[in-house]
């Protein structure tokens, strides 16, 4: 089976080109499922029903979803190959510009979109750096100055991916979005994969349920600023 990741800030885009990228798949006859990470709801697995995609949804919780993600990632391969997949596709939650789920040997997707800033390419970590292929959105909202502008900033963060536009309302571009997530390398197992890069670090009181404000109250991982 072959899997994907995709990754992207919130509201880019992610799912909508997903499902156009997947519908195209669909119609070559391939078997396509979707497993979404989230942190405390999404109505996107009604979304993917609609459309006949197989769904699984994983909700992180008070958990950070990208580290939930880790340690779900290989059940979700094996679900998927119960399910006679020929592509998985798992998509992030987003909340995190410096989380980076990708990982070694599986096809690595960033979806970002025009409407966020030009200088938004150079704040957002290794979910963007390190992508195999670059998807920019909402392109139809902008002009062609600064859809160019702000692909160039893209490259300029990451040089050596493929970068396309596609539209999650018309489906432009989802053929070749389709194309590429389809020749992405074959996937039997994640034990013992490097992620291309680690998650933040923890563990802070905050991360353990901490809620008082003040340094006698913060243990762990902590960083502070110069005053």
């Amino acid at each position: 089976m072959k899997l994907v990741t995709i990754a992207g800030p919130p509201s880019s885009g992610k799912t909508a080109v997903t499902l156009k990228a997947v519908e195209a798949l669909a119609a070559d006859g391939l078997g396509v499922g979707v497993v979404k990470f989230d942190s405390l709801s999404t109505q996107d697995q009604s979304l993917y029903e609609k459309h006949g995609v197989t769904v699984k949804t994983g909700l992180s919780g008070n958990l950070c979803p990208d580290h939930f993600f880790v340690s779900n990632v290989s059940d979700c391969l094996v679900w998927g190959t119960e399910q006679q997949l020929d592509l998985l596709v798992i998509e992030s939650a987003g909340l995190c510009n410096r989380c980076a789920p990708h990982i070694q040997g599986v096809l690595a997707v960033c979806v970002i979109d025009n409407l966020s800033g030009v200088d938004t390419p150079k704040k957002i970590g290794p979910m963007l750096k390190m992508a195999d292929v670059v998807v920019i959105t909402k392109g139809d909202i902008v002009s062609q100055a600064e859809r160019e502008v702000f692909a160039y900033r893209v490259r300029q963060v990451n040089t050596n991916a493929t970068i396309i536009n596609v539209n999650g309302l018309t489906g432009q571009g989802g053929h070749e979005l389709g194309r590429l997530l389809q020749s992405a390398p074959e996937t039997a197992d994640l034990e013992g994969n490097l992620l291309r890069f680690s998650m933040p670090a923890a563990l802070c009181s905050y991360c353990l349920g901490q809620r008082r404000i003040g340094s006698d109250f913060q243990m762990g991982n902590v960083k502070k600023m110069d005053f």
